[in-house]
């Protein structure tokens, strides 16, 4: 078992968030990443919603921490309708299909989603989600 690291950015943003999760084997095209990543991240959606919390209190270390980010919330999920992983393969194809976001994988954009990836243990994999400006000028 392999090891992804992606890098997750936004425009106009200067944090950066990395993500590791783990892969049978590295993905030969841009669609193999981008279905893996979605399977990935579908399964830890699905697995917070079976969840059950023992604890809904909050501990102080935990109000100041979560102050600090700007909400204070107990984690509530509501919505415990599991994720289709098939439905969210689909959806995030057409996103980038659409330029909601770009790949880039050793700082060389990867474009078509049948591109081959030649990806090693020390790749950097960033995503960028474009962000889209709306309005009117007057």
């Amino acid at each position: 078992m392999q090891d992804i690291r992606l890098q997750l950015k936004r425009l106009g943003k200067k944090k950066v968030k990395t993500v590791v999760f783990p892969v049978e084997k590295y993905p030969e095209t841009l669609s193999g990443l981008i279905e893996q990543c979605v399977i990935s991240e579908v399964k830890r959606y699905n697995n917070e919603r079976t969840e059950i919390l023992l604890s809904p209190f909050l501990a102080p270390s935990e109000i100041q921490e979560r102050s600090g980010e700007g909400k204070i919330g107990f984690g509530n999920i509501y919505n415990t309708t599991p994720a289709d992983t098939d439905k969210a393969i689909e959806s995030a194809m057409l996103a980038f299909k659409d330029g909601l976001f770009l790949v880039f994988v050793d700082d060389e954009e990867i474009i078509a989603p049948d591109q081959p990836l030649q990806l090693s243990h020390n790749s950097t994999i960033t995503f960028i989600r474009m962000t889209f400006l709306a309005g009117t000028y007057w």
